[in-house]
């Protein structure tokens, strides 16, 4: 009897929903609980699991197409053979071995439908690539990153066994990075596809220049992401409705560096995470805005909204892009506290096994570019928040200290914040504030 995959309630105000990969495909079997198709929203993504153990007949909704939450997606056959990940652990006949982890690199790995064509351009298996997709899934660009890797190979290490794999993220915390600060993060999936293709022979023996960025001039079209419609909605919604405007200042970061690297070892030791600079810029934060409330206030129709908490948004780098997490009541937060947090939303948001509640509200954000490498930025304030703080890249730079010239490490901030809201004296003061803090850091412990 058919038994129906019917789209999940996945939160209050949501009625539609994304459908994602079919883990699954018509005619594979599942066990009872493993997922079958991923569900994707403007906010997170949640796995629909089997609900019963079988085989799935037929896909009703393909990926890119939109489903109501409670419609039916497709239908599985109850008991249609012994299913993968049964508990009685009985393999498929002529299956491969499972991999021991997610991306373990074995050619029982899913592979993408854009990343086939991208191994079968590139001359790759399935199992010399490190899946960082879903579960473990190749992307097309796992498959772009390993064929650079192995393009910029010496000769004969492609002969090596294991997967050509990615490289692994930096430490940093911010638009698309884990926790810290300064230069660092993942590779620019774009500019991986951009250094693979340049390296393709041109044609007629190398006397036609290759073409920049598509050697094979294919072109692929996916849906839009929930989520990233949802970015350019609410993006736009903030230059169409608030009025945006940006004041800078820059940072002496002597002070914080090396109280990190004083108590590196004993905090991570204790703690087990690192020190990072977000906790510095949070805890910072929380003290500024505790001295120019409207930052942390919000506009509702012909009121305004003073809240009596700090609940800090962290941008960080997702697999499906851009998420904010909320710290929830920062100001009661200690340093530990923040960095295990900021660490474990940048791992999920990789994973893409986000809460739905952990990316709602927020108060205030803060948004690390340094990561990248970006020196100066004019980030888009986050509606109905009045305000984002935008770190940036630490370079050593000369300054005038005591009438001498001297080199530091410093910073560029840049606070965007609403008009209609913040004037620009609250505004100044506001980022003052963090400066002060930054680059005097004992403040922040004596609340002065």
């Amino acid at each position: 009897m058919p038994v129906e995959l019917r789209v999940p309630k996945v939160g209050e105000s949501i009625t539609e929903v994304q459908v994602g990969d079919w883990l699954k495909q018509e005619g594979e079997l599942a066990g009872r609980d493993e997922p079958v198709v991923v569900i994707e929203t403007d906010k997170a993504t949640v796995e629909l699991p089997a609900p019963v153990r079988g085989r799935v007949t037929r896909v009703l909704k393909r990926k890119g197409e939109r489903a109501e939450v409670g419609e039916v997606i497709g239908f599985m056959e109850e008991g249609a053979g012994a299913a993968a990940g049964d508990a009685a652990g009985a393999p498929v006949a002529g299956a491969a071995p499972a991999a021991a982890g997610a991306g373990a690199g074995t050619g029982t790995a899913r592979v993408m439908p854009a990343a086939r064509q991208a191994l079968a351009d590139h001359g790759l298996r399935s199992e010399q690539v490190e899946g960082t997709g879903p579960r473990g899934h190749v992307t097309k660009a796992d498959v772009l990153r390993a064929a650079a890797r192995q393009e910029d190979a010496p000769a004969g290490a492609g002969a090596a066994s294991g997967p050509v794999g990615a490289a692994a993220g930096g430490s940093g915390s911010g638009p698309a990075g884990t926790t810290g600060g300064g230069p660092g993060g993942r590779s620019d999936p774009a500019a991986i596809e951009k250094t693979a293709v340049s390296k393709v022979a041109s044609p007629a023996g190398g006397n036609a220049p290759a073409i920049d960025g598509c050697g094979t001039r294919h072109e692929e079209t996916v849906p839009m992401t929930f989520l990233r419609q949802r970015v350019a909605v609410r993006l736009k919604q903030a230059q169409n409705t608030a009025a945006l405007t940006t004041t800078f200042n820059e940072i002496d970061m002597t002070g914080v560096m090396g109280l990190r690297q004083k108590h590196q070892e004993a905090f991570q030791k204790r703690y087990g995470v690192k020190l990072g600079f977000m906790s510095f810029f949070v805890k910072a934060a929380v003290d500024a805005l505790k001295t120019a409330p409207e930052m942390n206030a919000k506009i509702d129709g012909t009121n305004i909204v003073y809240r009596q908490y700090c609940d800090i948004g962290v941008a960080v780098g997702g697999g499906r892009g851009l998420v904010v997490p909320v710290l929830r009541n920062a100001e009661r937060m200690s340093f530990a506290e923040v960095e295990k947090a900021i660490a474990d939303f940048g791992k999920r948001a990789q994973q893409n096994t986000l809460k739905l509640e952990e990316l709602q509200g927020g108060t205030f954000t803060i948004s690390n570019g340094g990561i990248y490498g970006s020196l100066l930025s004019t980030p888009i304030v986050n509606p109905p928040q009045s305000g984002i703080l935008g770190m940036h890249a630490i370079q050593d730079r000369p300054v005038a200290r005591d009438g001498q010239v001297v080199i530091r490490p410093m910073m560029y901030v840049a606070l965007t914040y609403d008009h209609r809201m913040v004037d620009g004296r609250e505004a100044v003061t506001f980022l003052r504030r963090i400066k002060e803090a930054i680059e005097e850091p004992a403040r922040l412990l004596i609340e002065v």
